[in-house]
């Protein structure tokens, strides 16, 4: 059996295709790397990467493997983590993904209760696309993420959080900033600006813009919410923001009206997901339920749940 070293050696081999780069990420030198991975080749009997000057490519057995390797590193994070825990429900190291346009808006609200009732826990939080937050999780980089609903990946499973609206958003100058509320059909022919490819929230806002006629941008794609914002107040177009993001930073703003359309309501369901195969389910549906409560106790006056 390959020893749980040389198969993190040889995961760090196929993500950077480079073996200094994947002796640095381990922690060990290039000598002592390549000396185990041709170990593991000789115990396994078969090729798994292939070697020259120019370049690194891994094998079809050496894919596989890796695969394989993935889920057992994997595991054995997972076993250490019981056994420093004690077995406790939510102490200990728990790595936590998100996408940025949620992180910033919701977390400082939840943790500071978070960490009151569960001092042992340790969170260790990494900002990600959220197209790539799935991934993350099934390759054991990320213990539990907050993503989208639904969750579109065999191996993870889900508990829902909130219903967040997704309001629209004009700047002060524009043709409709005084109405308040509009018929959908005003919409038509509207230039709208969203997020890149990779947020959901461009797909969702595109999903909307051929539902109500309008014009995605894709010149105008926005890095951040924040950028968006700023291209609504110039007059580039209009948007559609998240509800965290626009209570804490846009009705006080005066540069920039919130807009209803009249018998349509606009949400994105948010969850916790995790994979299935974990030993830490009853954590993860804890937590889960944890921030349900202190999101319906925090935003009462918003409408993020129902």
């Amino acid at each position: 059996m390959p020893s749980l070293r040389q198969l993190e050696y040889l995961v760090a081999v196929a993500e950077t295709l480079h073996f200094r780069r994947a002796a640095e990420r381990t922690n060990t030198t290039q000598p002592t790397l390549s000396e185990q991975l041709k170990a593991l080749e000789d115990r396994l009997g078969v090729q798994l990467i292939e070697r020259s000057r120019s370049r690194i490519v891994m094998t079809p057995v050496g894919i596989q493997v890796v695969e394989i390797g993935r889920r057992m590193l994997r595991d054995a994070s997972e076993i250490r983590t019981i056994a420093v825990n004690g077995g406790k429900e939510l102490a200990g190291l728990l790595r936590l993904g998100l996408p940025p346009t949620i992180g910033p808006y919701l977390l400082p609200h939840v943790l500071p209760t978070l960490h009151a009732r569960y001092p042992e826990l340790r969170l260790h939080i990494r900002e990600s696309p959220p197209n790539l937050l799935p991934g993350a999780l099934e390759d054991g980089k990320i213990d539990i993420a907050i993503t989208m609903l639904p969750v579109q990946h065999l191996e993870l499973e889900s508990e829902f959080l909130f219903r967040e609206p997704l309001l629209l958003a004009v700047g002060a100058d524009h043709r409709l900033a005084d109405r308040g509320m509009i018929d959908k059909s005003e919409l038509g022919g509207e230039d709208v600006l969203t997020l890149g490819p990779g947020h959901q929230l461009h797909d969702a806002v595109l999903s909307l813009c051929n539902e109500f006629g309008a014009r995605l941008r894709p010149e105008f794609e926005g890095t951040s919410l924040d950028t968006l914002r700023e291209m609504v107040v110039m007059g580039l177009g209009i948007t559609f923001l998240p509800g965290l993001y626009v209570r804490r930073e846009i009705l006080r703003d005066p540069s920039i009206r919130m807009l209803e359309i009249k018998g349509r309501s606009i949400y994105r369901t948010v969850g916790l997901s995790w994979r299935k195969s974990s030993g830490q389910r009853a954590s993860y549906v804890k937590l889960a339920s944890f921030f349900r409560s202190e999101i319906e106790r925090e935003f009462k006056e918003f409408p993020i749940t129902g």
